[in-house]
């Protein structure tokens, strides 16, 4: 694998409860590259995000992601490949009854962070860094569903991931909300940290160009040019 390529799917079959989702899938993504995703609801979009961070088995081909080997990989080296990737979802998963801060904080100290102001010092860090600096103590459900996008976000950033995987970021929001949070996925992305986004907004594809892979038929299809796909 080349030194900056951080996945390498090769041939990849993607099953669930016995229906193949994806069939002879080929894909690599390298560092600091963002990734379109697209197709209509219900064509396997979330499925393949899904096998990227272990959670769907690999049935054949070949699949390695940042040195790990999807076929079969334990429990301890998916623990250690999650803490490697940011997941966003377009439902946001946050803890409604807590503070920005505490939502934040529950996920540091449980990926191992214990020095109280390093943990404030990175919440401070990455709600400036999505644009939020001001909601450290609101509660969760006081927020709009963009600014809930963006701690969700913040929350994807907390361990400084190579990849961002985003489901559907913008499928909850209204237009203008949802333009925010690809550029801000773009600002991420270009400062090193890859992103797959899965989406059927083709407005957003056209209006924030990148790589795009078409998800149809059971297949991923690479087109040349967002304006072409959309």
């Amino acid at each position: 694998m080349e030194s900056d390529t951080l996945v390498r799917l090769e041939h990849v079959e993607i099953a669930m409860d016995g229906e193949v989702i994806l069939r002879d899938a080929n894909f690599t993504l390298h560092a600091g590259e963002f990734v379109y995703l697209i197709g209509r609801v219900g064509s396997g979009k979330s499925s393949f995000l899904r096998a990227l961070y272990a959670e769907l088995p690999i049935e054949t081909g070949e699949a390695t992601i940042m040195g790990y080997d999807l076929h079969g990989i334990t429990l301890r080296d998916t623990a250690a490949l999650r803490r490697r990737l940011g997941i966003v979802f377009q439902d946001f998963q946050l803890l409604t009854d807590r503070t920005v801060r505490l939502n934040l904080e529950f996920i540091l100290r449980a990926t191992g962070w214990k020095d109280p102001d390093d943990i404030d010092r990175r919440i401070a860090e990455t709600l400036t860094r999505t644009g939020i600096p001001d909601k450290a103590e609101r509660m969760i459900h006081e927020l709009s569903g963009g600014e809930q996008q963006r701690v969700a976000i913040a929350r994807a950033l907390l361990n400084t991931p190579a990849i961002i995987l985003a489901d559907e970021p913008t499928g909850n929001l209204d237009p203008e909300t949802g333009r925010h949070i690809v550029s801000l996925l773009h600002d991420i992305c270009r400062s090193g940290t890859a992103v797959v986004m899965t989406t059927h907004n083709y407005d957003l594809v056209r209006r924030f160009p990148a790589r795009v892979v078409r998800c149809e038929g059971g297949r991923l299809s690479p087109l040349e040019q967002a304006a072409e796909g959309a």
